[in-house]
């Protein structure tokens, strides 16, 4: 959400404010039509509608919902459950850590059927709490009494399967907001060696296509409330990533010679100077 305002409290729109999607609320009206925004703080409101000329000061970016053509769909939406499978991953881990990262052992007292009173159980406990539990004391020795028994445990290799479980779900994540899986470094996945064309890939598939279709959005809403022609396009020459695409551009036009120094300029994108032969 981009909220048009005057930085300076008056005149015309000077300045763009982005607004948190979890404080907006639209207000429709009897055609289903976005008649206006609400936007909450707390116990405040505050009403942003359209103005005389029926523009409305806040533009709002989303992405197709079937079923809810207002707020649209956000993409992590999409990848909510493999975000929670991703956080329980994280608890459960550092669950393990804080319990010397696995199920160490289990102490067993003297015969079938023989039990601890009440008091030595819970003096047991405290110790193995104090001295054995946390990665600060992984691997200390444990000193037993007599009528106890330490019986060495582990997690099985399905225990253990959480953390691929954990990249499965990252991927998921990465790619429900366009990035390459490649991207996140995870280990099992490719090489450096395919790094720059997942790099790329991901500019030209995410990055360019989301950013071409912000700069087309803000240039009809802005065109709309300053009643004049706003144009507002991405600098590709600008973006580092792309530099090996637009050196093969330039080394296959500076081999083409049936085309002339001001074709050879328009296919790379470069303006004729002035005078220029």
């Amino acid at each position: 959400y981009l909220e048009a305002i005057r930085l300076d409290g008056e005149g015309t729109i000077n300045g763009l404010q982005v607004l948190r999607p979890d404080r907006m609320v639209a207000d429709l009206d009897a055609g289903g039509r976005v008649a206006a925004w609400t936007y909450r703080v707390d116990h405040h409101r505050r009403r942003i509608g359209r103005d005389g000329f029926g523009w409305l000061r806040v533009l709002h970016l989303k992405q197709f919902h079937p079923s809810n053509d207002v707020y649209g769909l956000p993409p992590l939406a999409a990848a909510r459950q493999a975000l929670d499978l991703h956080n329980a991953g994280a608890d459960w881990a550092k669950a393990l850590i804080d319990n010397s990262a696995k199920p160490s052992g289990a102490l067993i007292y003297g015969k079938a059927g023989d039990r601890l009173t009440p008091e030595q159980f819970d003096r047991l406990k405290q110790e193995l709490e104090a001295a054995h539990t946390g990665a600060q004391n992984a691997g200390r020795p444990l000193l037993l009494e007599g009528g106890l028994d330490w019986k060495p445990m582990g997690l099985s290799p399905a225990d253990m399967d959480f953390l691929e479980a954990r990249h499965a779900a990252a991927r998921e994540i990465a790619l429900a907001i366009g990035v390459p899986p490649l991207l996140l470094g995870l280990p099992g996945d490719n090489t450096y060696a395919n790094y720059r064309e997942a790099n790329t890939a991901f500019w030209r598939q995410t990055v360019l296509p989301l950013a071409s279709r912000i700069s087309a959005a803000l240039s009809a809403w802005l065109t709309d409330g300053f009643g004049e022609d706003v144009d507002i396009h991405c600098d590709l020459e600008a973006v580092p990533a792309l530099a090996s695409e637009r050196e093969a551009l330039w080394t296959r036009l500076n081999d083409a010679s049936f085309l002339s120094d001001d074709e050879k300029r328009q296919l790379a994108g470069i303006s004729q100077t002035d005078g220029a032969q």
